[in-house]
């Protein structure tokens, strides 16, 4: 079975979304400065995420309607890695500093 690149890309998404979630639940800050700065300027941070990802799932879909698939590929293996941070953060993270 073949997975297109855009719904692994959405998957991606999602899973970053749940795993920088309970990392920033956990007291871990968010290394990256522009999504730290949409953190900072929302009321919640799921707002802010929320926002991050739509913004992400629309350049992913320009990416796939124009035929980037290359460029979709290379995001998704990115994410994939950050996926990994996220939840290596969570499991080192520690608990009485949260």
């Amino acid at each position: 079975m073949v997975v297109s690149p855009l719904a692994l890309f959405s998957y991606l998404q999602f899973l970053d979304l749940l795993t920088t979630l309970a990392f920033l639940s956990m007291g871990v800050q968010e290394a990256n400065p522009l999504v730290n700065l949409v953190l900072r300027s929302s009321d919640h941070p799921f707002y802010g995420l929320l926002f991050v990802k739509t913004l992400a799932l629309a350049i992913g879909l320009y990416c796939w309607r124009a035929g980037r698939y290359t460029v979709l590929s290379k995001a998704n293996l990115l994410f994939a890695i950050l996926i990994v941070w996220n939840l290596v953060s969570v499991l080192i993270a520690d608990p009485q500093t949260s």
